[in-house]
């Protein structure tokens, strides 16, 4: 199934891009997803903090991602 993927902040810096897509075989969560794109990507982190939004709306981590969904994965964001 084919996935794109939308990185912002420090993501994109790690990833070298702003956006991937990708071929998986089967339905998966956000935490086993979040699993592959560490495999992809030696410094991708931990994203407990971040948040995850699937066609624009902001999901948890059993959210089970389908084909051609579009996740966006967004750092925390400070500021004043």
């Amino acid at each position: 199934m084919h996935i794109k993927t939308l990185f912002f902040g420090i993501l994109k810096d790690i990833t070298n891009s702003n956006s991937l897509e990708l071929e998986i075989d089967k339905d998966i969560n956000i935490e086993q997803f979040v699993i592959v794109l560490q495999e992809k990507f030696k410094n991708f982190p931990n994203i407990d903090a971040f948040t995850v939004a699937v066609n624009e709306k902001y999901v948890e981590k059993d959210f089970v991602i389908k084909a051609n969904d579009i996740v966006a994965i967004i750092p925390p964001v400070s500021g004043g």
